[in-house]
């Protein structure tokens, strides 16, 4: 009867907020007290970020007190922490607009209500992987979805919360709009306790799978294999538009992209995302934030100048055109080889929202059409951003040419904020005995022995390097990704970081210092003259990012005999234990066993999801007993910053 009282009231109140919802305009995102953290514990540092060199005082103030800070300096003070927190909750820059309007992530198969339904069925538990009834039938290549399935979604719900995490939901303009911030991938809730912890990857989140069942997923055609070549073969002439230049171009039959894109989205493993716009479908697994001493960034090392030692590029890059494609209309000839009207009116010819759906026989150009839409004119694409001094080329600092910055905040206070407040996190320990002391002396051993050192050295057990791809061996498609942006590569150039929004007439220019990046570095990370490499991760909060690798392909679950690979994990709702992973990556046999069973998978082969490579063997073939394996994966498993 109690609980039959409670799911009632839970439900009388999510109706009452989707009524009031309806009569004024309201923002909600779930932030988590304290006492809902799995644990609070934070870096205590206070001072100044200048250009990824933490100045405790300040080294420049005048003997009146007057403080002269270093041009490009942040103060890293209180109220930029809590800034960072609020804003790795809550904010989307706008991009629920384009998941909204434009993709439609909550007006396919899956929907708002069936969101709301399944939170309040939870009656309270939490869950890091929320299962979603079907609203609709839906057939993506050779499966159909039926409506009333339950799919996992793999957000996190934490306990005693009825929204998910990092899923901002908003009403305005007379429709309810949901979001995405960084706490939906870079936050999870601990199964266990249901409680949440910060900075770990949200390892389960399927997010090409929410993609894949949004009618338009075709807006995102860049990050899947669907190159120029590919499209012209679904082009239909009587879709013509006007190019930039005048001459007519054509759009592809909606029908046939969409079903080509949501093919390959659904072959994204859970816990991966292609964050890239390369026109090749090889996500990547989604890194935890615990980052401090963890630069450059990136799985080739792409964030590294600017604040925080590349920290605020890389936030940058996801709030840019990982979540708004129409920013990149710009350069859209150079990198795709496609027209900006054809670019646009491919984006928009299939969108979600009526309003903002492009018709070619409306005689308009894709981009006039656009400009009516637009709130941010100044700016590609839809999400809130500035145009820094190089746009429309492309930087180091603004590897995809735009800047995020809210109005009424200042350039780059945001990004600024949440790189304090991510370098703050520390992962949950495991909490020490006697014996695992012991164990601990003994894995420390073993690490140094192992030369594992050679390259996991310095405060994040990262030597910051980048390691070729023919030498790491692992899958090389990822690391050629930013081969294209070279050619509109320029010095980096930014607006100091006093600068309002929207920026006023005559701002103040500084030029990004990338004095620190060898002309080596650079040519790796672009893959310019090599096929490009991959960046030495950092081995902090590894107990909370399993499964391993830059395409999370080694996974391994409780039972390493049958538990192989992301088949025998993830596919069969099954999570990859850390310390079974950990051996999966340094003991050879359990790897072959491993990479056996991705292969077998054909979806992961085209994914480009292998689990190959990082050969540095710590077993017995190598000179290493059992025991002093397992007290290597102990050692690591709890490394934590001094």
């Amino acid at each position: 009867m109690k609980k039959k009282i409670w799911w009632l009231t839970a439900a009388i109140v999510v109706a009452i907020g989707i009524i009031t919802a309806f009569t004024i305009e309201f923002e909600h995102a779930y932030i988590p007290d304290d006492n809902d953290l799995l644990e609070a514990d934070r870096d205590s540092f206070r001072g100044f970020d200048v250009w990824g060199e933490r100045v405790k005082t300040n080294p420049h103030a005048s003997q009146t007190g007057q403080a002269k800070l270093p041009e490009g300096s942040v103060e890293v003070d209180d109220r930029l922490l809590a800034l960072g927190r609020e804003e790795f909750y809550t904010e989307t820059f706008n991009n629920d607009e384009y998941m909204t309007d434009i993709v439609g992530i909550t007006s396919g198969a899956i929907t708002l209500g069936s969101i709301v339904k399944a939170t309040v069925m939870l009656m309270g538990r939490g869950t890091d992987d929320l299962q979603v009834a079907l609203a609709k039938d839906l057939t993506i290549g050779d499966r159909t979805y039926k409506k009333g399935e339950k799919v996992s979604t793999g957000m996190d719900v934490a306990k005693g919360s009825f929204t998910p995490i990092g899923m901002p939901i908003e009403y305005s303009r007379g429709k309810i709009r949901a979001g995405a911030s960084c706490a939906s991938c870079h936050a999870t809730v601990d199964r266990d306790t249901g409680k949440v912890i910060e900075g770990a990857p949200n390892a389960n989140f399927n997010g090409g799978l929410l993609l894949a069942m949004a009618p338009n997923s075709a807006a995102y055609f860049t990050n899947t294999e669907l190159e120029v070549e590919k499209v012209k073969e679904y082009m239909d002439k009587k879709r013509a538009v006007k190019g930039e230049d005048g001459d007519t171009e054509f759009l592809p039959d909606p029908e046939k992209v969409e079903a080509a894109v949501d093919e390959m989205l659904v072959k994204w493993p859970q816990g991966n995302f292609d964050s890239t716009m390369d026109l090749e479908n090889n996500p990547s697994q989604i890194p935890d934030s615990f980052t401090l001493h963890d630069h450059p960034y990136g799985w080739n090392g792409f964030a590294s100048v600017g604040p925080f030692n590349g920290l605020s590029v890389l936030n940058n890059n996801v709030h840019a055109q990982n979540s708004d494609l129409l920013a990149q209309f710009e350069q859209s000839s150079e990198l795709f080889d496609m027209d900006k009207e054809q670019y646009i009116g491919m984006i928009l010819q299939n969108a979600a929202n009526p309003n903002y759906r492009y018709d070619p026989d409306s005689g308009e150009k894709p981009s006039e059409f656009f400009a009516k839409l637009d709130d941010t004119p100044d700016v590609p694409g839809v999400n809130e951003m500035i145009r820094p001094p190089t746009f429309p080329k492309l930087s180091l600092y603004s590897p995809n040419g735009t800047v995020i910055s809210s109005p009424g905040h200042r350039v780059g206070e945001q990004i600024n904020a949440m790189s304090a407040f991510q370098n703050a996190l520390r992962p949950p320990l495991k909490k020490n005995t006697e014996a695992a002391s012991v164990n601990a002396d003994l894995g420390r051993d073993v690490f140094e022995r192992a030369n594992c050192l050679s390259c996991h050295a310095g405060e994040g057990y990262t030597n910051h390097s980048l390691i070729p791809a023919e030498e790491a061996k692992t899958e090389p498609s990822r690391a050629k990704a930013f081969r294209d942006t070279a050619k509109l590569m320029e010095e980096p150039w930014i607006y100091s970081p006093d600068t309002p929004v929207p920026i006023p007439e005559n701002a103040r220019k500084i030029r990004v210092p990338t004095d620190h990046l060898s002309e080596a570095q650079l040519d790796r990370t672009l893959a310019q003259g090599n096929p490009g490499a991959y960046k030495v991760k950092g081995l902090i909060g590894l107990r909370w990012s399993a499964p391993y690798l830059h395409d999370g392909g080694v996974a391994v679950g409780p039972d390493e005999e049958v538990d192989l690979g992301l088949p025998g994990t993830w596919e069969k709702n099954i999570h990859p234990d850390a310390a079974n992973s950990l051996k999966g990556l340094i003991d050879r046999d359990l790897r072959d066993k491993i990479m056996r069973a991705n292969r077998q998978n054909t979806d992961l082969q085209e994914a480009h999801v292998t689990g190959e490579g990082h050969e540095y063997w710590v077993d017995e073939e190598a000179g290493f007993s059992e025991e002093e394996q397992q007290a290597l994966i102990d050692y690591i498993l709890d490394l934590k910053l001094d």
